[in-house]
């Protein structure tokens, strides 16, 4: 690997020519796909190899526990060590060796990996509605409430906050309807039971504070390599509604909170979602276009995102359209389904005049892939069959005491596990119901109750310039360092816990300082920045939000 490309393969004849992947077209997008077995997930791991050390942070879901292995070496003493030191040989990779990655560990629920929470009014009640299956009238609903929640103050932050609300707008049904629109009570029935549908699925753990600070998925390790995120799936696979729309709401993150940058030299972090075919199945045709519409603008935000399936046919044809980065693992053309997708996948390719594209599908081998790439001027390489190579890191599993000892090391550990539950929706409508109603006046005109940071301090701390840290994503931390920029962590942080973090400077904490935050300043900095997303998210909830609205 260059610094301007990553290595995929031998292929030809011989498989004596190199197939690369232009590390500035690495946010082009790109699809890997296959029948189960013939090499999809080991396509995967080398990727988010070479991504990482390109200096490219990565995310990735682990669906089946196989790419926890990205975190350990491979053992040169195993018996796949020969034929894969064998392999590399055969494809002209030299400096073949064993190598381990800098690996974060996440976890929606908390047991194999660092906890992943986001509050309910990041969330939205846009993709509530989709996680929930509601239909018009109850998104309706759902929206009423939501603004009820930003026009009062009342923090929506977990579960119980949105339980809360809701029971508030039926309560009051009469006047919010007068100043919001119709509010039916069957149809608050029919969202608090899809709640309960969604908390038995596990749900509830995802949604609360510390919320997930995407930065920290975005670091440097202190050699330049990118942060590994691995999402432990395998339980998540389960809620595959959930498993959808948490990866989509990530996405709409990511392109909320970072800058355009037009065409980098490389991605600024690039995100393979595996199973891609959840998001797509049943999906609204409004939906399909809006997702279409992110992966389309979102390569100008610097990120790439690489589908995973077993069918090319799996992806809308709209988004298989903005797929420029291609691999192509073997298809048996057992049904007349199999069929056409062997069929779709050939016609995808710029065809190479020396092989029938369409028959080669058939008769790959495990391990073998026809990969096509964006090469100078964005151009389609001709497909070439193609040897890929062998992973450094462990191809496989790792032992609960490996993940242990990873997640110990790792530099986040302590900031994510322990919740933290402030006053919110549910301690303010219940103090109101149980407060002479002079007091509950005052507790209204608080707003944000008795947390210590007031909606009058943040519009002060706004109109000062120090509210939140005083930086969006993508800006530059007190150190003067551009947060992801090269050279250690992500917005100044270094990956190594023993680094020496920069000096403190007021309001404007560089993100190394904050794992040793107490309790309080979490909270405090938390208040603003649920504060800064409710004024903000009054007119547009987050990107999908805007971007969903009909």
């Amino acid at each position: 690997m260059s610094g301007f490309e990553i290595f995929l393969g031998g292929g030809g004849e011989a498989y004596d020519q190199p197939q690369n992947l232009l590390l500035k077209y690495g946010n082009r997008h790109g699809l890997i796909a296959g029948a189960t077995g013939t090499g999809k997930t080991v396509t995967l791991q080398i990727m988010a190899e070479s991504f990482s050390r390109a200096g490219v942070p990565v995310f990735l879901a682990d669906v089946k526990g196989d790419l926890a292995g990205l975190s350990q070496a491979a053992d040169p003493a195993s018996p796949k060590w020969r034929g894969f030191a064998e392999r590399a040989a055969s494809i002209g990779e030299t400096d073949y060796a064993p190598e381990s990655f800098p690996v974060v560990f996440w976890d929606l629920f908390g047991a194999q990996g660092h906890p992943i929470r986001a509050t309910v009014s990041e969330m939205g009640p846009l993709l509530l509605s989709r996680l929930m299956d509601l239909n018009e009238v109850q998104e309706g609903v759902l929206n009423i409430a939501f603004r009820v929640a930003d026009d009062g103050g009342l923090l929506l932050l977990d579960m119980k906050d949105l339980r809360a609300i809701l029971q508030h707008v039926a309560e009051n049904a009469a006047e919010i309807s007068a100043n919001y629109g119709q509010v039916a009570a069957a149809s608050v029935g029919a969202i608090q039971r899809r709640l309960l549908v969604l908390e038995n699925e596990g749900a509830e753990s995802f949604f609360g504070e510390p919320a997930l600070d995407l930065r920290h998925m975005m670091m440097r390790a202190p050699d330049g390599r990118g942060q590994v995120n691995i999402l432990a799936a395998d339980k998540l696979m389960q809620s595959p509604r959930l498993y959808a729309i948490f990866l989509l709401w990530l996405l709409s993150e990511l392109f909320e909170v970072l800058p355009e940058v037009g065409d980098p030299e490389k991605p600024k972090f690039v995100f393979f979602f595996d199973e891609a075919h959840l998001l797509f199945n049943e999906a609204p045709k409004a939906l399909l276009a809006k997702i279409e519409m992110v992966a389309r603008l979102i390569r100008s935000k610097g990120v790439g995102v690489y589908f995973i399936s077993q069918n090319p046919i799996d992806i809308p044809d709209a988004v298989l359209g903005q797929l420029g980065n291609r691999a192509q693992h073997a298809l048996r053309a057992f049904t007349p389904r199999d069929a056409r997708a062997v069929k779709a996948a050939a016609d995808t390719f710029r065809p190479n005049p020396r092989f029938d594209v369409a028959q080669a599908i058939g008769e790959l081998a495990v391990g073998e892939a026809l990969v096509s790439t964006l090469q100078q001027g964005g151009i389609p390489s001709m497909v070439e069959r193609t040897k890929i190579r062998p992973p450094r890191s462990r191809m496989g599993p790792i032992s609960p005491q490996e993940r242990a000892a990873v997640v110990a090391a790792s530099p986040l550990h302590g900031f994510y596990e322990e919740a933290v539950d402030r006053e919110s929706a549910f301690e303010i409508l219940r103090g109101r119901a149980e407060e002479p109603a002079s007091v509950a006046d005052d507790s209204a005109a608080r707003g944000a109750g008795d947390s210590g940071y007031s909606w009058e301090d943040f519009k002060r701390d706004r109109q000062s310039g120090q509210a939140y840290e005083g930086q969006p994503y993508g800006g530059r931390t007190s150190g003067g360092q551009p947060y992801g920029g090269s050279g250690g962590g992500g917005g100044g942080r270094p990956y190594g816990r023993s680094a020496p973090a920069p000096a403190p400077q007021p309001k404007t904490r560089a993100p190394a300082q904050r794992r040793t935050d107490s309790v309080a300043e979490t909270i405090a900095k938390s208040v603003a920045r649920t504060a800064t997303n409710q004024l903000t998210r009054q007119l547009v909830r987050g990107v999908l939000g805007g971007l969903f609205r009909r």
